[in-house]
């Protein structure tokens, strides 16, 4: 079972607003059901001052609350590292919704291939003012392939995100809109130097 998992590892992952040469929807399946338990969602910082507001074709989103790591993220365990997933798809949920790739980055090792996909991805589709309006990701299933001892982790994850609509500076509709998504991942993740990493993730392919 690992082993087929980690075959069907791809650079081409959550929608996460594709600028058309990243990741994107034109390899999207169905989500396959995933027998776990849902994992939580990752805990956002505490309301702000100001309302939230999500995007639009006016403007971009604002106050957009920070996800938290949980403490349970933090743990070299199978029930901390479903945490950690759960955490790490809201960071890039945020980076989607802000261009802000801060928290994002700290849990990925964007060194590798599909690391540097990701980031090359909303940074150009937030480049010169440009921004995204939706494509919101929830994580509703988690199955974490835990291996004991093993240098690295695999889990499969049923990733649903919202439709992308693609705007410029001027509010022009930049490039055709992103359908919504319902897709199963595999997600591989190591824990080093106390933390867990991402290091690789994408499409389970027909599934």
């Amino acid at each position: 079972m690992l082993s087929s998992i980690l075959a069907a590892v791809l650079l081409s992952g959550c929608q996460g607003g594709s600028p058309g040469t990243g990741p994107s929807a034109t390899h999207t399946t169905t989500a396959s059901p995933i027998s776990s338990a849902s994992s939580p969602a990752a805990s956002a910082a505490p309301s702000q001052s100001a309302a939230y507001k999500p995007a639009d074709a006016k403007g971009k989103a604002q106050n957009v609350p920070v996800p938290v790591m949980p403490e349970l993220a933090k743990e070299n365990s199978k029930a901390g590292l479903e945490a950690f997933i759960g955490y790490w798809y809201a960071t890039y949920s945020y980076a989607t919704e802000t261009g802000d790739l801060g928290p994002w980055s700290l849990a990925t090792d964007t060194a590798t291939e599909s690391g540097a996909a990701y980031k090359k991805a909303i940074d150009a589709n937030y480049a010169s003012g440009s921004w995204l309006v939706g494509g919101r990701i929830s994580v509703p299933r988690i199955e974490v392939l835990w291996q004991p001892g093993a240098g690295s982790q695999v889990a499969k994850v049923q990733v649903i995100q919202e439709e992308i609509g693609y705007l410029d500076a001027h509010a022009t509709v930049r490039q055709r809109t992103s359908e919504a998504s319902n897709t199963a991942e595999a997600v591989k993740v190591t824990f080093r130097n106390g933390a867990w990493q991402v290091i690789d993730n994408g499409l389970i392919l027909g599934s």
